[in-house]
């Protein structure tokens, strides 16, 4: 078994296509194929289901894929303290982060990353799932690194170091019949309609968990990732929302209004997994991170 067919074989799993896995890897789709047929014929059992619809792992693949990730991860690690001697630093680091917005300047970060070593590659993933999606990702090896937003808790086998917190503010548009107040209540929105975070992202779980605990029922008419578009529905007249201050545009048409009772506030993380050793190339990168935190 080679670490090369290894590779090929974790690219198809990820990609479940061995097009993309192929484009990914920078190599013809017959040479993945061919690894792929040999690690088969190695271990004596077929690790995908290839059929007109797609492909999928079978119970073989899915069993080796993350015995797989590690494998690798221990042949980076050896490979980093080789280089480290020589004075070279190389590797590839996989970041999860937020796409609506960003608790670290990414683009500076990324950037002085790059200016200090060069030869390190960074694959930057934006998230669909939210942060319990990223924190599972960190614990199969898909991630090594990510930026969390965590509703007060953190998930088991992530370290994760606090980045930031602020609170949420109600976000309501101008003529609204509560936009002249200076703070509600919880209770006091039991009838409105809201903008929010799909499930999964951590800003929608702390307010969840804030009208749960209260007792009241919320309906979430429109669920978006990104915080500016959940403010330009809400200037539109379409909910309310709950948002950090900072994210929302300083407009006339948008009031902000404290919640009387209710502490929601919006905590941001950077995880890593805790089963695994940071690689070189890894740890350069959380070495910078400090120095990119914007102030909110």
């Amino acid at each position: 078994m080679e670490l090369r067919q290894l590779e090929h074989f974790i690219a198809v799993a990820e990609e479940l296509s061995f097009t993309r896995a192929a484009h990914r890897l920078h190599v013809v789709q017959s040479g993945v194929s061919a690894a792929i047929r040999a690690l088969e014929r190695e271990l004596g059992c077929q690790l995908f289901e290839r059929s007109s619809q797609g492909v999928g792992l079978t119970g073989a693949g899915a069993a080796l894929l993350p015995e797989a990730r590690a494998t690798l991860h221990a042949a980076q690690v050896a490979q980093d303290a080789v280089r480290d001697a020589q004075g070279t630093l190389r590797g590839t680091v996989n970041v999860g982060a937020m796409a609506s917005v960003q608790v670290v300047d990414l683009p500076a970060l990324l950037g002085q990353l790059h200016a200090l070593h060069p030869a390190v590659e960074v694959r930057l993933r934006f998230s669909t799932t939210g942060s319990s999606g990223f924190s599972q990702a960190l614990l199969n090896g898909d991630l090594d690194v990510a930026f969390l937003a965590l509703p007060g808790h953190r998930p088991a086998g992530i370290d994760a170091r606090e980045l930031s917190s602020v609170p949420l503010a109600l976000v309501a548009p101008r003529g609204h019949r509560l936009a002249a107040r200076q703070d509600v209540t919880l209770a006091d929105l039991h009838d409105e309609s809201f903008v929010d975070s799909p499930p999964g992202h951590g800003n929608r779980e702390v307010v969840d968990r804030a009208f749960a605990t209260a007792g009241i029922e919320r309906k979430v008419a429109f669920e978006i990732p990104d915080f500016t578009m959940a403010a330009a529905l809400v200037r539109n007249g379409l909910g309310l929302a709950f948002l950090p201050a900072f994210a929302v545009p300083r407009t006339p048409e948008l009031r902000l209004l404290d919640v009387h009772g209710s502490d929601l506030r919006w905590t941001t993380y950077l995880g890593t997994a805790t089963n695994r050793r940071p690689s070189s190339a890894l740890q350069a990168l959380l070495d910078l991170v400090d120095s990119h935190v914007l102030s909110t």
